[in-house]
C-alpha cells in the first residue's frame, strides 16, 4: 500500500489574524498540492513571532512531508521567517553574499535604491536550497529536515504564485 505525500502550510504574517487581510495564498496552494497528490492536512495562520513561527514550523516538520510557509521573508523588522526557520530545522542562519548582489541588482534594474533592511534577505539556513525571486526583492529557499522538507515562499501573491508554479 503506497500512503500519498503529506503536506501542511503556515501563513505567516498578523495581518492574516487582524481579519483585515485574507490569505488567497493558502488556497492557491492547496490547489497546485491537490493537482500533485499531495495530500494537505493542515493550514495554520501564525503571527510575526519567531518563537511562534517556528514551533508551527517544527510541529509541520513533524506531522508531514511537506511544509510550505508563506510570508515573512521580505525586508521588514517583522519578517522573521528565516530566522525561524533555522531554528526550527537546527541549522545556523548564514549570510550570502550572492544573494545580497542579486538583490542589489533588482533594485539597481528598477533604478531604486535599496535600504539596509534588505540586507536580511540574503541570509538562509545552512544547507538550504536558494530558489531565486525574478520578480522581487526576496529570494526564498527550502530546507531538508529528516524526511521531510520545509519550503519558504514570500507572502506578496504574485511573487508566491510565480515561484510556487516555475520555481518550486
Amino acid at each position: 500500500m503506497t500512503t500519498r505525500p503529506t503536506a501542511e502550510i503556515v501563513s505567516i504574517g498578523s495581518e492574516l489574524l487582524s481579519g483585515d487581510t485574507i490569505d488567497t495564498n493558502s488556497s492557491h496552494i492547496a490547489r497546485i498540492l491537490r493537482e500533485l497528490g499531495i495530500e494537505l492536512r493542515f493550514i495554520s495562520a501564525v503571527s510575526d513571532d519567531e518563537n511562534l513561527i517556528a514551533e508551527t514550523v517544527e510541529r509541520g516538520l513533524s506531522r508531514s512531508n511537506v511544509v510550505i510557509t508563506t510570508g515573512g521573508v521580505g525586508p521588514t523588522v517583522d519578517d522573521k521567517t528565516r530566522a525561524a526557520v533555522a531554528s526550527a530545522t537546527g541549522h545556523a542562519l548564514r549570510f550570502r553574499p550572492h544573494l545580497l548582489k542579486q538583490i542589489e541588482s533588482r533594485f539597481a534594474l528598477w533604478g531604486r535604491v535599496m535600504s539596509e533592511n534588505n540586507r536580511q534577505q540574503a541570509y538562509t539556513p545552512d544547507g538550504a536550497i536558494e530558489i531565486e525571486n525574478p520578480i522581487g526583492t526576496a529570494p526564498c529557499f527550502m530546507v531538508e529536515h529528516g524526511n521531510s522538507i520545509v519550503i519558504c515562499l514570500p507572502g506578496v501573491p504574485l511573487e508566491m504564485i510565480y515561484l510556487l508554479d516555475n520555481n518550486v
